[in-house]
């Protein structure tokens, strides 16, 4: 059973940095693409950051220059290192594996930011 976990949500002051962890466990993802949405109060979820299986990135304009994505295939991990956070940043964030016929996600760790 294909599982994707996602940790490190908590409390943020505005301008600090937090990173977000997503471990995958039940299958290999090596070659999927990854990546990782947000959803906040009354909104729709959105897209922040995707990566390929060759290593690039695609990520929403709101968070270019302070998010950045990376994976470790190895440890079937994906991370999120979010610095100078914004309180509209705060969200339930999500993590995603491209997979087919449906993509895989985790439930979401919740980070709020504070000013």
């Amino acid at each position: 059973q294909v599982q994707l976990v996602e940790s490190g949500g908590g409390l943020m002051q505005a301008g600090e940095s937090l990173r977000l962890s997503c471990a995958a466990s039940g299958r290999r993802f090596t070659t999927n693409t990854k990546g990782w949405y947000r959803q906040a109060p009354g909104k729709e979820r959105e897209l922040v950051a995707l990566i390929t299986y060759g290593g690039t990135t695609n990520y929403a304009d709101s968070v270019k220059g302070r998010f950045t994505i990376s994976k470790d295939n190895a440890k079937n991990m994906v991370y999120l290192q979010m610095n100078s956070l914004k309180p509209e940043d705060t969200a339930v964030y999500y993590c995603m594996v491209v997979s087919s016929p449906g993509n895989y996600w985790g439930k979401g760790t919740l980070v709020t930011v504070s000013s």
